[in-house]
């Protein structure tokens, strides 16, 4: 029976720490006060597009809000080297549906993982195996970040080579090889916006988790005191 309360936990870890992956996506490029603004200083991507940035800031918020499915399209109009146009052109469009399909995909499988966490929890503190959901919330957080840590190294060796094999697996066409001659989405969300995005992901996932490894083990040591105060 054990066994069995162990695997119920390390799933109920799991799950919690993929909530907090994906939730640390969508923390970073929707909740970072001036995270954009600051990405397209760094890349000079005003001078690439031709842009004043609160129009370029006002394309972004409306992509944005495509992508979380708030708005049904991306005929977005803005003013481009002193012209008004539509900002994005027909294949930026077809591979930005895709995007918003990997991205709302991701959203439901969180709700998923959340879900099957609570259940899984729950029934261990019905059990009165709290101690084994916590002591499985350590390995299991242990384990994910190892997995996350041994990714990120092989990635940081050719981020050109595997963030082309991300989207080799992802998309099923090639709508994503962007041409910056003729595609301003490319020129918006260079391969360093990426580079940098995913660094302030990890760091904000790391933090988390670690509050929540720190939690766990906090909760076990005063459980483990209370035991022995009432021996």
């Amino acid at each position: 029976m054990k066994t069995q309360y162990h695997f119920m936990g390390l799933i109920a870890a799991f799950c919690v720490t993929f909530v907090v992956l994906i939730t640390s996506v969508e923390a970073v490029v929707y909740f970072y006060p001036g995270y954009f603004e600051k990405e397209y200083t760094k890349y000079n991507v005003l001078e690439r597009v031709h842009m004043e940035m609160d129009d370029l800031l006002t394309v972004t918020d409306e992509m944005m809000d495509y992508l979380k499915g708030d708005r049904e399209d991306l005929v977005v109009n803005t003013i481009v080297d002193g012209e008004e146009r539509e900002f994005f052109n027909e294949k930026e469009k077809r591979h930005m549906v895709d995007v918003q399909g990997l991205f709302l995909g991701a959203m439901k499988l969180r709700e998923g993982a959340a879900l099957l966490a609570l259940l899984c929890g729950a029934y261990l503190l019905l059990k009165e195996e709290g101690q084994t959901l916590l002591r499985m919330l350590q390995w299991g957080i242990g384990l994910f970040i190892g997995g996350m840590a041994a990714l990120a190294a092989l990635i940081s060796t050719d981020f050109t080579k595997y963030f082309t094999t991300f989207h080799l697996i992802f998309f099923d066409n090639d709508d994503w090889i962007l041409n910056p001659k003729t595609d301003l989405l490319i020129n918006i969300v260079p391969e360093g916006f990426f580079r940098d995005t995913a660094y302030a992901i990890a760091c904000l996932f790391l933090g988390v988790c670690l509050l929540l490894w720190l939690g766990a083990a906090f909760l076990r040591r005063r459980a483990k005191k209370q035991r022995n105060e009432t021996i």
